[in-house]
Order: C-alpha cells, then sequence, then structure tokens
C-alpha cells in the first residue's frame, strides 16, 4: 500500500486530473482539506471510504492516520488543495512518512492560481509587460519568510505578483505594491474560484482593499497584482511574428 499525495485542483470536481480520479475510487482512507475544497470532489471516492477533514488536525495526527491505514492495509489519498507543489505542506509530511517507513507518491493537480488566471481570461506573462511570475505569501501569524525573500525585493521587479494567504492584509499590502507599481496598476482578487460560490474582484491597488473588505473575504482567495492582470496594451509576442524566420531553429 502506498500514501497518495493528490493534488486537488483550484476545489471544483471536475478540475482534477484522471489519475486523481482513479486513485480516489479505489482508496479506502481519504484525507481532505475541508477549508478550501467543493464537497463534491469528494463524489470520486469510493462509498465506503473513510474521509477525514484535516483542517482541525496537526501534522502528526494527520500522519498518525495516514500510518494507521497503511498498516491497516489500506490503500490512502491525501488530497491537497490545488498542487502539491506549493503550500502543500508536503515536505513536512513525507519526512514524517519516510521515518515511518512508509511509502508515498505524489500526482500533481491544477493549481489555484492557473484556475484564477482562466477565471479572469489572462494569460500571466504579456510580452513587453510581464514574462515572469513571482507565487509568494503574506507572513504574519505564520511561518517566518526567509530574509531575502520581501515583497519589495520581488515587487522591485515588476513581475506579476500572485499573492497566496493574504487577503485579511490586503490593505497593508496594496499600500506597500504602491510604491513600485503604482496606484493604478490592475489586480485581480479571486475567491474560491472554479467553486459555486467563486467571486472575482477587478481593480487596482487604489480601491480592491475597499472591495475585499466590503465582500468580507478573509480566506480561499488569491491576490493577483501585475500590468499582466488587465493589460491595455498586448505587445506582440516574437515566436509568432510573421516577420520571424522560421527556418531557423530557435
Amino acid at each position: 500500500m502506498t500514501i497518495h499525495f493528490v493534488g486537488a485542483g483550484p476545489g471544483a470536481a471536475d478540475l482534477i486530473t484522471l489519475r486523481a480520479v482513479t486513485l480516489l475510487s479505489r482508496a479506502e482512507v481519504v484525507l481532505y482539506p475541508g477549508t478550501y475544497l467543493d464537497g463534491e470532489v469528494l463524489s470520486h471516492c469510493r462509498a465506503d471510504a473513510v474521509r477525514v477533514d484535516t483542517q482541525d488536525l496537526d501534522l502528526d495526527q494527520m500522519t498518525a492516520v495516514m500510518v494507521d491505514a497503511h498498516r491497516a492495509g489500506h490503500d490512502v489519498v491525501r488530497l491537497t488543495s490545488g498542487d502539491p507543489s506549493v503550500y502543500s505542506a508536503l515536505a513536512e509530511q513525507t519526512r514524517r512518512l519516510d521515518a515511518a517507513q512508509v511509502p508515498w507518491d505524489v500526482t500533481p493537480g491544477i493549481p489555484a492560481y492557473a484556475a484564477a488566471a482562466a477565471a479572469l481570461g489572462r494569460e500571466l506573462t504579456v510580452p513587453k509587460l510581464a514574462q515572469s511570475v513571482v507565487l509568494t505569501r503574506a507572513q504574519a501569524r505564520s511561518t517566518a519568510m526567509p530574509s531575502g525573500e520581501t515583497l519589495d525585493n520581488f515587487a522591485a521587479t515588476g513581475a506579476t505578483l500572485v499573492l497566496h494567504l493574504a487577503i485579511t492584509r490586503t490593505r497593508e499590502l496594496a499600500e506597500q505594491l504602491t510604491a513600485h507599481y503604482g496606484a493604478s496598476c490592475p489586480v485581480a482578487v479571486v475567491s474560491r474560484v472554479s467553486q459555486p460560490s467563486e467571486l472575482v474582484l477587478r481593480g487596482t491597488l487604489a480601491d480592491i482593499a475597499d472591495q475585499v473588505e466590503a465582500a468580507n473575504l478573509r480566506q480561499a482567495a488569491l491576490i493577483m497584482v501585475g500590468p499582466a492582470i488587465d493589460p491595455a496594451v498586448v505587445a506582440e509576442s516574437y515566436l509568432y511574428d510573421p516577420a520571424r524566420d522560421r527556418s531557423l531553429k530557435r
């Protein structure tokens, strides 16, 4: 038996991979983050699966559930919101499983930022505006950020910023980012993307905090900042330029 860490995508039941559906349909024990997922995702589980909501469990408690299920001979799926490669506590959990000599593997999922960009109908890397995307988070009552990973450092690049776990600090962050991007810089906030309660707010650094506070958003939302979020002028990509000599390899 193996512990399968599976990206559950942004929350919608039809935005997970075929592999994820297969694993869920076989698993006898499924751990899931109830705070972030639409309950319909669990419709892919077998009817008799034991379902464990992890939102009130610490890592040791979650690990104990997985290890006990494994030793009882059960298939286990540990669902993570979005994709396990970002903010999933994968490293902490797999380290504990390694110590317990329990095998595990990882199935990727659709990350929330990609689903949010789709909801906006926007590309996050627009020629001449932004060719890099920074995925980061705010730090308050959470693990300290590495010393070099300050918001000012990232903002100084002009890249498109995608801020996780930051919605309760929108006003403070907007004021900080205005110094780098300007008050008129486009911003979007996407809450519970792909789920029935999805909410999309569009604005600028000058007004987005008012919108967030009026909507009373407190969790499960991404803040996306940068000129690519709502480009007024889109430059043409060299890759698809009609004048480009396609007889030469890139």
